[in-house]
């Protein structure tokens, strides 16, 4: 495996890759990598000729007195577990790298931005969307690997996608969680042990909520109040949101029809998780 910090090199082995024919599979991350991250690139490895992963902590996309400087970061943790799951090259900038004195250039997609995770962190995706636009323009991929777990992200860099004709196929990939239910994320580092048990009121508020789906419940509302008052049974824990919505163009929804999200972040302690349930009804209800 190739440990890449600069754009030059990083375009040098693309370009070499592209002469070759070769198919390019990418996995943007912003390290500290998991099972989750490890479980895109495998599927990655198994369709392309040539598997890149990114390593960026990206500041775009974190606002004021969110955590960027204590964002965890540990390349020679990361590197190995990398090329265990079959990484070719490790693309790691510098921030001066991405976005050089006098930067001035965005991608912003509009109206789904603007709810969930977009209500509550203004500016937030369009550091994604601008971040991810300039990792596709450099790795030029034939397949990008996304999980499920961050819902509103994936349909963000769809739509971009979609929008301005990226010549790229996003892949969604199942959330991948702990043997106990709670959704992997780099984050669940900042956990104590009592908050690590505190965040299990996630999943398990989604799973009562699927229960009630699939026995019939089609009013959104009750779900939206069936899962908030499980998750307000947790001290630790502290509510953003609960939402049940479309699924696609994320907006609430009243009755549950064909397709339904029911997606959630909560504060444990000091701590953001996010998490989420998508069920296709198949026109049931």
């Amino acid at each position: 495996m190739q440990i890449v910090h600069y754009v030059e090199e990083l375009r040098g082995i693309i370009s070499e890759a592209k002469k070759q024919g070769k198919s390019i599979g990418f996995v943007p991350t912003m390290g500290y990598l998991h099972e989750g991250h490890l479980s895109l690139a495998r599927r990655a490895r198994g369709e392309n000729g040539l598997v890149v992963m990114s390593i960026f902590v990206n500041p775009l996309q974190f606002g004021v007195n969110e955590d960027y400087e204590d964002y965890p970061r540990d390349l020679s943790r990361d590197a190995p577990m990398a090329e265990a799951a079959g990484v070719d090259v490790l693309f790691c900038p510098g921030v001066a790298d991405m976005y050089p004195r006098g930067y001035a250039t965005f991608v912003e997609v509009e109206e789904i931005t603007a709810v969930l995770c977009g209500a509550s962190r203004p500016g937030h995706f369009r550091g994604v969307t601008t971040v991810v636009a300039k990792l596709f323009g450099l790795v030029q991929p034939d397949r990008a690997y996304f999980g499920q777990k961050d819902a509103q992200q994936l349909r963000v860099i769809e739509k971009m996608v979609e929008d301005l004709n990226m010549p790229v196929e996003i892949v969604p990939c199942p959330t991948v969680r702990e043997l106990d239910g709670l959704a992997m994320s780099s984050r669940n580092a900042y956990l104590s042990p009592r908050e690590r048990e505190a965040a299990l009121v996630l999943n398990r508020s989604l799973r009562r909520a699927e229960e009630a789906i699939r026995a019939g419940e089609r009013d959104a509302n009750r779900i939206r109040e069936q899962v908030a008052a499980m998750i307000r049974e947790e001290p630790l824990a502290e509510i953003d949101y609960v939402s049940v919505n479309d699924g696609v163009t994320l907006r609430e929804i009243e009755r549950i029809g064909d397709r339904v999200m029911v997606a959630l972040a909560v504060r444990i302690g000091m701590t953001r998780l996010i998490d989420n349930l998508q069920m296709n009804l198949g026109g049931e209800g």
